[in-house]
């Protein structure tokens, strides 16, 4: 069998290490473009159970605010109940006081 190409054992060795260079650099991982970051589901539902949680928290001291804001209401209303009423005792006394003296003086 006689070598047509002539070529040596050492240019063939070459050549065969080229070719296994080559299917190395076929396999290789080649640099792709990444996608961009996106939430992971955890990270997603975290966020929104901490939304809901502020906004409950938000509901909630507005409750709060409100039933203060009730009960300052309700404590004026009954202080000014109380002055009423004692203004009118102060004033129906005054006027038996009045009257009382009016009918010393007559009589």
């Amino acid at each position: 069998m006689r070598d047509r190409l002539k070529t040596g054992h050492a240019e063939r060795l070459a050549t065969a290490n080229e070719a296994k260079k080559a299917l190395l650099a076929k396999m290789k991982v080649k640099p792709s473009v990444t996608a961009p970051a996106l939430e992971s589901r955890e990270a997603r539902k975290a966020k929104e159970l901490e939304k809901v949680r502020a906004d409950r928290a938000a509901a909630k001291e507005a409750a709060r605010l409100e039933a203060i804001d009730r009960q300052a209401n309700d404590l004026e209303s009954k202080r000014q109940e109380r002055r009423d009423r004692k203004a009118a005792f102060k004033a129906e006394q005054r006027a038996r006081r009045e009257a009382k003296s009016m009918t010393r003086r007559t009589g």
